[in-house]
């Protein structure tokens, strides 16, 4: 049974806190409603009636109210976000929703209330990294210790690195390569601008398309997502013609079946 066809509800709980952008809301509390969606298999525990096969209620109010309470925000998008991370994060969740409320946002209307909904949802994501300037390893290493210490990513593999020769014709160094496995919550685009941002950390400076660079980071796989923006193409469309893309690959996801070709990892040839 899909977890998807699982939804455990919360509707309408109460918290006093002080989130806003003015002065004011900042020191005295109003009320913000919190509506959760909870995605859990939870058919094991209804079958045998069992509270430990499922997510306790109260447990997920509490982490609720101390997202709200520990910390102030400007934003409520922001504090939706804090919310619905701090639910996959402590109920060990694969995808959850929240819905935050403000009845009382000042607002010189009549209105009922304002608020806004943040989804987040685990996918297994596919990396591969590549560095022909510098100090390549220190480079990969600096990326998977900067990747491991981001709220929302969870490092769960890395292949041996290995030497490769430049490609595309542009970039004149030899290439460091590897292959990560990754969990994480965020989309496709905030895991992208994730990776600009270790890039950026590391001296990446986007010049010379395909030159030599201190640190490459490319999205491979996004669980069986395909996402064809101008930007940002999920599978990457050249990594079945790259042996530096395939080859770790192979090392740490070869029954990965990709949604694109529909053939595993280890099945594909240059």
């Amino acid at each position: 049974m899909k977890e998807e066809n699982n939804v455990i509800l919360i509707r309408g709980l109460e918290v006093n806190a002080c989130h806003g952008v003015l002065k004011e809301e900042k020191v005295n509390q109003q009320t913000f409603i919190f509506d959760a969606d909870l995605y859990v298999d939870f058919y094991s525990a209804a079958k045998n009636d069992d509270l430990s096969a499922t997510v306790n209620y109260a447990e997920a109010c509490d982490i609720l109210v101390k997202t709200a309470t520990e910390k102030t925000y400007n934003l409520i998008e922001t504090l939706a976000y804090s919310g619905v991370y701090a639910l996959l994060e402590g109920l060990n969740l694969k995808k959850a929703s929240l819905t935050v409320y403000k009845p009382q946002a000042p607002i010189e209307h009549k209105f009922g209330t304002v608020g806004v909904t943040a989804v987040a949802e685990k996918e297994r994501v596919l990396l591969s990294l590549g560095a022909s300037v510098g100090d390549r390893k220190n480079y990969f290493d600096m990326a998977l210790k900067m990747l491991s210490q981001t709220r929302g990513i969870s490092l769960k593999k890395v292949s041996s690195y290995i030497e490769t020769e430049p490609y595309g014709g542009v970039a004149k160094n030899g290439f460091l390569n590897c292959a990560v496995e990754i969990e994480t919550y965020f989309t496709p685009r905030q895991l992208l601008e994730e990776i600009h941002r270790i890039e950026a950390a590391c001296g990446r400076v986007r010049t010379v398309h395909w030159g030599d660079r201190t640190l490459d980071i490319d999205i491979i796989f996004f669980g069986r997502k395909v996402v064809e923006d101008d930007d940002l193409q999920i599978p990457h469309p050249e990594y079945f013609k790259r042996a530096f893309v395939l080859e770790p690959l192979k090392e740490i996801a070869p029954d990965f079946v990709c949604p694109v070709l529909h053939k595993k990892v280890k099945d594909l040839q240059i």
